[in-house]
């Protein structure tokens, strides 16, 4: 491993997970709820937008990197498990909306490790389709950590629409790739 700024940028995004998790679990005589939740948020959008900046910067100083390839998914799955446990244990989100978002995570990454040994990588590479999908979860996360209202703006309520989207578009996504290995799982099944 080779060490560039987008893998530090990687990096410093799984650090950032166990910040914005411990912000909720610290002694409640350090934070308010409200502070706890706009700290958290800020941290998950910072380290959201390092997801875009590392790709970016990988590609802009050539600098992308088998590892980097390897570890910047799962930075990001990381980062969206901990977010969806957490807004579980809040009670801000439906469990079974975060299985069925982590779940189809972990089929997905377990398909593409597969399908990469089988040398069939590029019909499970990341579509149009999941691109969307974890848009919308990355914008729906932060409200979803925010919770109270802007004014009239309601970030629960919007960002509870935007992760009924995103587990739609999960399972809509999930179902693609399968269809896509499938004649690869049939023939080295």
């Amino acid at each position: 491993m080779r060490f560039n700024v987008p893998n530090a940028l990687t990096w410093m995004r799984i650090v950032m997970i166990p910040l914005f998790v411990g912000v909720y679990y610290a002694p409640t005589s350090w934070l308010t709820l409200p502070q706890e939740n706009l700290i958290a948020t800020v941290i998950f959008t910072v380290a959201a937008l390092t997801d875009l900046l590392d790709g970016y910067l990988a590609r802009k100083l050539n600098q992308e990197s088998a590892f980097g390839a390897f570890l910047d998914p799962v930075a990001d799955k990381l980062m969206v498990a901990a977010a969806l446990i957490v807004l579980v244990d809040l009670n801000r989100l439906n469990a079974v909306i975060a299985v069925i978002i982590i779940g189809r995570e972990i089929t997905i990454s377990a398909l593409r490790e597969w399908m990469a040994h089988l040398g069939a990588a590029k019909s499970v590479a990341v579509s149009l389709l999941g691109k969307i999908k974890t848009l919308s979860q990355m914008v729906a996360i932060p409200m979803l950590l925010y919770h109270d209202p802007l004014g009239a703006f309601r970030p629960h309520q919007w960002g509870t629409g935007l992760i009924l989207l995103a587990a739609a578009l999960t399972l809509w996504s999930m179902f693609y790739y399968l269809k896509m290995a499938m004649p690869t799982v049939i023939k080295h099944g």
